[in-house]
């Protein structure tokens, strides 16, 4: 009987300029995480093995490819797809080190797609530094969406062992903020969620608060009137379709008096609103969970950390964090999947010519069939 391989990590490299190789060495400076899965990196065996003297750190082997297929158990991997030289500048931001992020993730998300890898994790990026004619997204969130959605809409979701926070605008203008959001996209937002967190994180009739746009949720009209016209609706109508959601709640006053320990998940309308508190409360902790897509992608919650690259001081308990999630949401939707497919409705026994059908849905409260 073959041995089941394990499950695939495909890790991009991101900015080569900031703290992500080095938070990708540290989580595989001891062979703990290989007991689980198989990482893969995508990026320059060069570069690795310059920020690895750069560091000082001791890292397990390499095993060095040009071809994910040729992968090692047990091991860590490294797939080189970067073909051209990269000057590497510590803790400053270069359209070289852009370019080197984006030849990463766009060839780990081409092995995604092809099924060689299982789930991705994302090392930081500079948005900046990687926007070029080829990337003309926000971010990693909205490359996702538009490269493997095949039309499904991601949604963005910091997640920790303290609490989840999901948004309905990501990166969006502060000023455009309020002409963006809209009932049916809070609706479409509180269903997407409320599926991640039966699918991905194994919740079941999961609790989901919603925040207000405005201090003090408006305060009836006084501050805005995006609260009565917009966000109650958007909520009765989730409720009606059988998503337990509460609100809307002012966001200073629910993060600071610790209502968020009561939901499984928060739905704050724009970005600071929901990732600044949650920062403050799962920092070094937070994972970033692109939802919502066929694939399972993950990434550390915080970003290049230029003010401290090259220092060897950057923690990889994020890194760590998005590898381990990677993998629960991973096996969390194949046994959600597997429990809802070819379900059992009917059963027929021969009875002469006649077909007696028993439809086991109907069956209550009765003997067990012998």
């Amino acid at each position: 009987m073959s041995k089941e391989r394990k499950i695939r990590i495909g890790i991009t490299q991101g900015d080569t300029n900031g703290v992500g190789y080095e938070v990708i060495m540290k989580c595989f400076a001891s062979n703990d995480i290989l007991e689980l899965c198989t990482p893969i990196i995508y990026g320059s065996s060069k570069i690795l093995n310059y920020h690895r003297k750069a560091l000082g750190i001791t890292t397990a082997q390499v095993n060095t490819t040009r071809n994910a297929g040729y992968v090692k158990d047990g091991a860590v991997n490294l797939v080189e797809v970067i073909n051209e030289e990269v000057k590497i500048e510590l803790g400053l931001p270069g359209k070289q080190a852009g370019k080197a992020a984006f030849m990463a993730l766009e060839a780990a998300v081409s092995d995604l797609k092809k099924g060689v890898i299982d789930v991705l994790v994302t090392a930081p990026i500079n948005k900046e530094n990687i926007h070029s004619e080829e990337f003309s997204f926000p971010g990693h969130t909205e490359y996702l969406e538009a490269s493997v959605g095949d039309g499904a809409k991601a949604l963005m979701i910091l997640a920790s062992d303290k609490l989840r926070v999901a948004l309905v605008t990501t990166h969006v203008p502060v000023a455009q903020i309020a002409g963006a959001i809209s009932k049916e996209l809070i609706v479409e937002k509180l269903h997407a969620l409320d599926h991640s967190l039966q699918r991905d994180f194994n919740i079941q009739k999961p609790r989901i608060a919603v925040l207000g746009l405005n201090p003090h949720c408006g305060d009836n009209g006084v501050i805005g009137n995006e609260e009565k016209q917009i966000i109650e609706p958007a909520i009765q109508q989730a409720n009606d379709e059988q998503v337990l959601c509460f609100g809307p709640y002012a966001a200073d006053g629910f993060f600071g008096n610790g209502q968020y320990r009561r939901f499984d998940a928060i739905l704050a309308m724009y970005h600071d609103q929901g990732l600044a508190p949650f920062k403050v409360i799962s920092m070094n902790e937070g994972v970033n969970v692109t939802a919502g897509l066929p694939y399972v992608r993950t990434s550390p919650d915080h970003g290049t950390g230029y003010d401290i690259a090259g220092q060897g001081v950057a923690s990889e308990q994020s890194m760590r964090h998005a590898i381990y999630e990677a993998i629960d949401i991973y096996r969390n939707r194949q046994q959600w999947d597997e429990m809802r497919q070819n379900p059992l409705k009917k059963q027929y026994f021969d009875k002469g010519k006649d077909n007696v059908v028993l439809d086991l849905t109907k069956i209550e409260d009765e003997e067990p069939l012998g």
